[in-house]
């Protein structure tokens, strides 16, 4: 076998003992979930709006902006609640480039990936503490999914990952909300297979443990475009995007039918700023179908302190060194426009 073993990691278990929440932070990851499922369930009217950078790159600069959200959220509570992205994890292409906060707690500095495991847990129990907020993660790796359990309101399961049969089966034992989001080649199918598969119960190998789950009922689907074989973007939020995503649920017999869009990515061709037409382009859609409203939960913005990105070590706070992001003044502006829409 062609690998080096450098060292063992902690288990989530012995990670949580060194790096404990309180029982009072548990009920209030406890309570953001559960206002979440209320939401993908129809019990709520209100529209989720998974915000954040496209990378949780730097603990201070995250902290920040995730305090900004907090401010406006108190403004805007009774039509929008904010889930913030704090994503740790970020999926490479090709393998090469900032892998994020996990592998390199530093972006300057080598990959560490025990720095990183608990750096990624401080981050978000720090996120938990400051601002009440309970975030959304994408479950990269799902081994690596009970360092932060108990500390998490919602998970994404990508688009390079929503294939994976091991992603698909943890997604089935997760007590909190998961969103599936479509393949990089726009495959419908393949994401609706992945919802019906973590809705259902399964027995596999997870950590080396056999272990049976009885299946996650609040599944759902994330479009975020796709590209065509040249490499060239295809969006999927335009209404009859969503009318089709309405009749492919109705026939699917799911439970909680449920849909969030991602407005950058493919949908916007990673242009950053075209987020706030489309932000508005969807809730106008959803404004003419009663399905399309009855399916439409929420949206998910990249978004962070300053305009665009810049390369790691660019120096400039706040700035993405991933993919570019709508700067804060655009964001505060674009939050109050769609809670006066909804």
């Amino acid at each position: 076998m062609n690998m080096e073993f450098e060292k063992k990691l902690a288990l989530p278990v012995e990670l949580k003992e060194m790096y404990p929440i309180s029982a009072e932070q548990t009920k209030t990851v406890e309570k953001r979930v559960a206002e979440i499922k209320k939401i993908l369930s129809g019990k709520s009217d209100r529209l989720m709006l998974i915000i954040g950078p496209c990378s949780a790159d730097n603990e201070d600069s995250v902290l920040d902006y995730i305090s900004r959200l907090k401010n406006i959220e108190e403004k805007v509570s009774d039509k929008i609640f904010i889930v913030p992205r704090v994503f740790t994890n970020k999926p490479r292409t090709t393998g090469e480039g900032y892998k994020g906060m996990l592998h390199q707690p530093d972006p300057n500095e080598k990959p560490d990936l025990f720095k990183g495991i608990v750096a990624i847990r401080e981050l978000h129990m720090r996120v938990l503490a400051e601002t009440g907020f309970a975030c959304a993660d994408e479950m990269l790796y799902p081994e690596n999914y009970k360092y932060l359990d108990d500390v998490l309101g919602y998970v994404t399961v990508g688009a390079r990952s929503v294939e994976n049969q091991q992603h698909r089966l943890t997604a089935s034992g997760l007590e909190i909300p998961v969103g599936m989001k479509n393949p990089t080649s726009g495959d419908i199918n393949v994401m609706m297979n992945s919802i019906i598969a973590a809705q259902h119960g399964h027995t596999f190998i997870y950590r080396g443990w056999q272990v049976h789950t009885s299946g996650n009922p609040y599944a759902h689907a994330i479009l975020r475009g796709s590209v065509n074989k040249h490499g060239q973007p295809i969006t999927n939020y335009h209404y009859e995007d969503l009318q089709r995503l309405c009749d492919e649920y109705a026939e699917s017999g799911l439970k909680n039918p449920a849909v969030v869009v991602d407005t950058n990515h493919s949908n916007s061709g990673k242009d950053p700023f075209q987020q706030i037409r489309i932000a508005k382009e969807i809730l106008k859609s959803r404004s003419y179908s009663d399905d399309i409203h009855k399916i439409l939960k929420g949206l998910m913005i990249e978004s962070y302190i300053e305009d665009g990105r810049q390369e790691v070590g660019g120096g400039c706070y706040g700035k993405s060194i991933t993919d570019p992001c709508l700067g804060w003044e655009k964001t505060e502006r674009l939050i109050f426009e769609l809670a006066d829409i909804v």
